[in-house]
């Protein structure tokens, strides 16, 4: 499904534009698979009703991680994402020894629904379960059919270090690679898709192996702008929170 011969054809380019990109390497590659296939599985797409677990922080954003099973596309799909040749083609973009996660743990699909939203963040560092796995990259691949500017969803991204920014549209086949590190926010905005229209995107996350532990552990960091002082002291107690419930009672985005 994926064009993986174009991809490594094209290995050299893309690795320029991955780490020439500002605010922080990032790659934008459309025409990602092939567009017959990827409108079969878009009819495919079921209704996923696991909302995520964001809290304020999100709203209407539902997720499902395993994605092999629903049909034979999407198993095209996932084999694809977790072959030989995409690694090759990741591990040349970036310049490092990198791997997807095969259990798409937080991954998946995610399904923005009606006045979606999700607060600018920095992403969880080590893998739940994996302790030495560091996440490295997000991969977002966007099945908005149709999409229009004025539907909003725009994965807005920015350098926290510079505070530069800028924001990416998502339209259908669009799929976005972005560098994940304690500097890289992103969010999405109030979406404002026509009534059944979802924000809908495939997620998967590429880990590097750590021999040691170079960052402190954290999970989601939420940032929340000025005038939001209720929001602002959750995102403050979030990490410590999440922190204390998973060595109770295990890794929710682990579970999913």
């Amino acid at each position: 499904m994926i064009h993986l011969e174009e991809l490594l054809r094209n290995k050299e380019q893309h690795r320029l534009n991955f780490l020439l990109a500002k605010p922080f390497p990032h790659l934008i590659l459309d025409n990602f698979c092939d567009a017959e296939k990827l409108n079969q599985l878009h009819a495919e797409i079921p209704d996923i009703q696991t909302k995520s677990r964001d809290y304020v922080f999100a709203a209407n954003k539902f997720e499902k991680s395993k994605i092999k099973d629903i049909s034979p596309l999407f198993a095209e799909l996932h084999d694809d994402l977790l072959s030989p040749q995409f690694e090759t083609f990741l591990k040349f973009v970036t310049n490092q020894d990198v791997f997807l996660d095969k259990a798409f743990h937080g991954g998946g699909i995610h399904q923005g629904k009606k006045n979606s939203f999700l607060d600018m963040h920095l992403d969880f560092n080590y893998h739940p379960l994996h302790k030495n796995w560091y996440r490295y990259l997000n991969l977002l691949l966007y099945v908005n059919k149709d999409w229009k500017t004025e539907y909003g969803g725009h994965l807005n991204i920015e350098d926290l270090r510079t505070n530069e920014k800028t924001a990416i549209e998502v339209p259908f086949n669009r799929m976005v690679i972005q560098l994940t590190n304690n500097y890289t926010l992103h969010g999405y905005s109030v979406t404002n898709f026509p009534d059944g229209n979802f924000r809908t995107s495939i997620a998967a996350y590429a880990y590097m192996q750590h021999a040691h532990i170079v960052e402190t552990p954290r999970t989601t960091d939420w940032h929340v702008g000025e005038g939001k002082p209720v929001k602002q002291f959750l995102a403050w107690v979030y990490d410590p929170a999440v922190k204390v419930k998973n060595k109770l009672f295990g890794s929710s985005t682990a579970k999913n």
